[in-house]
């Protein structure tokens, strides 16, 4: 993925007013490329007077901001009480082994991320696997092949 140093300023001006702008400019940038690159780190320590140590503070407290390249998919396995008894550890082994991929790492092709998370607030559902915001409950390891499936199809005519 190319970074664009103009396309960041631009996102920056369009959103350094007000307060709160500093987020407001990191969530559109993390919108476009999926994780906020040191360029935009850079640029918008220098933009709005803040130290890069205090950028780093607000990127690394919210979970929504990654200072890592993400994949156009993520994937995010509950592994809280109600899931894991349920079965989350053998879905979260099936997608791994799907992916070829660890949790915390993206796929080699930037189509996939695997996160865990302890829990999601839908224990009457588990095992939950959330899928770019979109939640799929009672899984287990056909239904994970299944979600794979459907969504590298969705991929191959996209």
């Amino acid at each position: 993925m190319d970074i664009s140093i103009d396309e960041i300023d631009q996102i920056i001006n369009q959103e350094a007013f007000g307060e709160g702008s500093l987020i407001a400019a990191l969530e559109a940038i993390q919108a476009r490329y999926n994780f906020l690159p040191s360029e935009a780190i850079i640029l918008a320590s220098d933009r709005f007077g803040v130290p890069l140590s205090q950028i780093y503070s607000v990127a690394t407290f919210y979970n929504a901001f990654s200072l890592k390249p993400k994949g156009k998919h993520c994937l995010q396995v509950c592994m809280g009480t109600a899931c894991h008894v349920r079965g989350s550890p053998q879905v979260l082994d099936r997608i791994q082994t799907k992916l070829g991929i660890e949790p915390g790492e993206t796929s080699r092709d930037h189509l996939f991320t695997l996160e865990t998370v302890n829990c999601l607030g839908a224990c009457a559902l588990g095992p939950i696997v959330v899928t770019d915001g979109e939640y799929s409950g009672q899984m287990n390891v056909q239904k994970a092949d299944q979600l794979l499936k459907t969504i590298l199809r969705a991929e191959v005519k996209a």
